[in-house]
């Protein structure tokens, strides 16, 4: 795990680079950073990158490479990807939905991306589902991420397996042994599918989006978006699934850059074009 100033110096020999190969005029920089992120300070929230609390690293950069600088959270950035150039095309108001290490999540409402106020909100992975369930990374009790996450599963199938798996386990691993039809696996998915599958309808009550996308390593199962649309309409309102679909995401690692991309320009288009 790297220092503060180790992931800067990271982040700013990645620009560098960039920047040697680009021969037109360059409209700015676009970060996507994981944790809380208000007019490009890192406000807390990115729990594997230590030092980052109320840091301006907008600033930073710029100062550093003298270009403008928006940075917003990363699945933030990967939503707006997906919403303009991938599952949610001609879409207004979308939920994206990463599910991986942990359950991140992006609500994009009339075509702006929504985290309430100072950008404190968005934290979709940490909504209580289970009563005095399980402690969560983020401190609280019964989170969805705690039960929904890629890291829950494998616990849940070692449970199931009583220690008899002989190779490392992973959701991959997981997903190969449920098209084989085995019954600790199947077992695993299902209570994997309604949790998540709660989480998202109770979002879908509160937001009534046109789509919800879901992405992350595990959902290029192909069974797993299809047993998750299947499980949400039992749990949500008629009236407000009634015009959401639920698909998959189809940027994978692409979605992040194309949404820096995309807020670059929205940000910053005007400026570069008047200059």
């Amino acid at each position: 795990m790297y220092a503060q100033g180790e992931n800067i110096a990271l982040i700013l020999t990645a620009i560098r680079k960039c920047v040697a190969h680009v021969s037109d005029k360059i409209i700015g920089v676009g970060i996507g950073f994981p944790g809380i992120v208000d007019k490009n300070v890192i406000i807390g929230g990115a729990d594997n990158l230590p030092g980052f609390v109320n840091v301006d690293l907008g600033d930073i950069i710029s100062s550093a490479t003298h270009l403008d600088v928006v940075i917003d959270n990363d699945v933030n950035m990967m939503g707006a990807g997906e919403q303009l150039y991938g599952a949610g095309v001609g879409c207004s108001d979308v939920l994206f939905l990463t599910v991986g290490t942990g359950i991140g999540g992006s609500l994009i409402i009339k075509g702006e991306a929504y985290s309430g106020y100072k950008n404190r909100g968005g934290e979709i992975g940490h909504i209580p589902i289970v009563h005095n369930g399980k402690k969560c990374a983020c401190g609280g009790i019964g989170c969805l991420e705690a039960y929904a996450a890629v890291p829950a599963l494998v616990t849940r199938y070692k449970e199931l397996m009583g220690g008899a798996a002989t190779e490392e386990i992973t959701g991959e691993l997981i997903a190969r042994q449920y098209r084989k039809q085995q019954p600790q696996a199947i077992a695993a998915f299902n209570e994997h599918f309604d949790y998540l599958s709660s989480g998202i309808a109770g979002l879908i009550n509160v937001f009534s989006p046109q789509k919800v996308v879901i992405g992350g390593g595990i959902s290029e199962a192909d069974f797993y978006v299809p047993e998750i649309a299947a499980r949400v309409p039992a749990k949500a309102i008629p009236i407000s699934v009634q015009h959401t679909l639920i698909v998959k995401a189809e940027l994978g690692n692409q979605a992040g850059l194309m949404g820096c991309a995309a807020k670059v320009f929205q940000t910053f288009s005007r400026i570069f074009y008047e200059a």
